[in-house]
């Protein structure tokens, strides 16, 4: 091969940065689950662009993890998501950040832009608390869209209720072999009845629909994955139906219902976290 070629090929090779091998993985992207863990518990919800970032000693950063440096972050905010008050376009706020494998303490390059799920300090104008220690998040247009759509949804007038538990569950079956019935009655951290109702037909697809008020109409159905109603059963509904809610079944209706059940929790899926705090 030509000497000039292989030569032109050992400094291109020898420029090429290397692979950031002693630097902690990227955390995985969080999910709907992620998100509305944290959107649901900031007051502030703001989108930033880092002015400076400047690490703090670790004698100075009280409670700091092993393998962490702690940065003190100045930024503007370029998007309120959400806010209870005023809150000024520039922002300070403390971001603990893993170390890479050598121990140096990551970077935050200017004009990097996140997602912060925080509080205000009161007193101190200007200064943000993040809610949790992953609360800054990287900005990416999904997990922005994701949060303004939680806290939309948060900010309705009547948004889907917390879920705490199973109350009764009825079964009753068709005049058909294999049509039946099933109520399950969900219990809410404000009272609002909620319920589940599982309708199976010979020959048809067992089908099953959510309602939120005492009555269940044709606006009752199966909640879309991704929106604060899925992510209040998929996240709340206990895995199991316990035993005070089968007290009113013989052993072939409460089989039944436990069979339906599973069937609701199999539909909605998992409640998927990527957060090593969750």
């Amino acid at each position: 091969m030509n000497p000039v070629i292989l030569l032109a090929a050992a400094l291109l090779a020898a420029a090429a940065p290397a692979a950031p091998a002693d630097s902690p993985p990227p955390a995985p992207a969080p999910s709907y689950a992620d998100l509305a863990d944290l959107a649901l518990a900031a007051p502030v919800v703001a989108q930033v662009r880092t002015l400076e970032a400047i690490p703090v000693k670790d004698v100075d950063a009280v409670g700091l993890r092993p393998g962490f440096a702690r940065l003190y972050v100045q930024a503007e905010v370029t998007a309120l998501i959400r806010a209870a008050g005023p809150v000024p376009a520039r922002v300070a706020y403390l971001v603990d950040l893993p170390r890479d494998a050598r121990g140096r303490p990551a970077k935050i390059v200017k004009g990097s832009q996140f997602l912060l799920l925080a509080a205000t300090v009161p007193g101190r104008p200007g200064e943000l608390r993040l809610i949790a220690r992953d609360a800054q998040i990287p900005l990416v247009p999904q997990s922005a869209e994701r949060l303004r759509a939680i806290v939309r949804e948060a900010a309705a007038p009547a948004p889907p209720p917390v879920v705490t538990g199973i109350g009764r569950a009825f079964y009753s079956p068709g005049n058909l072999p294999g049509e039946s019935e099933t109520q399950i009655f969900v219990q809410t951290a404000d009272r609002r009845p909620v319920s589940l109702s599982i309708l199976r037909r010979p020959g048809e697809t067992p089908r099953w629909a959510v309602a939120l008020s005492e009555v269940v109409d044709e606006s009752a159905s199966v909640p879309k994955a991704d929106t604060l109603l899925w992510y209040r059963l998929a996240c709340g509904l206990p895995r199991t139906l316990p035993a005070s809610s089968l007290t009113d079944a013989d052993a072939a209706g409460a089989a039944a219902i436990r069979r339906d059940y599973q069937l609701v929790l199999d539909s909605l899926g998992p409640c998927a976290r990527t957060r090593a705090s969750a």
